[in-house]
């Protein structure tokens, strides 16, 4: 499951992500994102991992590496909270594709990862 988080505002999206991501899922996201990236530009986005996330399924990880490289340089900040090591890990190998900053945090940082996004 994923959702927009309510302390979402403007170019600052939060994504609150849970068990095993999907198609559907993406079908529900990306328009929003697109929607923002052509009001605001860049965005800074936290991407927070309850502790039921699990991954994605084949064609979610697809969706989700393709609107990544689509829009590699779109994002000022990236903030991971609670994501798993090999999230992380992930992420840092494709961190040098991202123009943006990168910052990971604990699962129990979730107020620490706010500031650092909306700072």
């Amino acid at each position: 499951m994923m959702e927009i988080m309510n302390e979402s505002d403007g170019a600052i999206v939060g994504i609150h992500v849970s068990d095993t991501l999907r198609e559907d899922d993406y079908r529900t996201l990306l328009p929003v994102l697109e929607e923002r990236f052509r009001a605001y530009g860049k965005l800074r986005v936290l991407f927070y991992a309850d502790e039921t996330f699990r991954g994605w399924d084949t064609k979610a990880a697809w969706d989700d590496m393709s609107f990544g490289m689509r829009h590699a340089s779109d994002f000022e900040k990236l903030a991971l909270v609670g994501a798993p090591d090999w999230v992380v890990w992930c992420i840092k190998l494709s961190a040098f594709l991202m123009k943006g900053e990168i910052k990971v945090f604990p699962s129990d940082a979730l107020d620490a990862a706010w500031d650092w996004v909306k700072g």
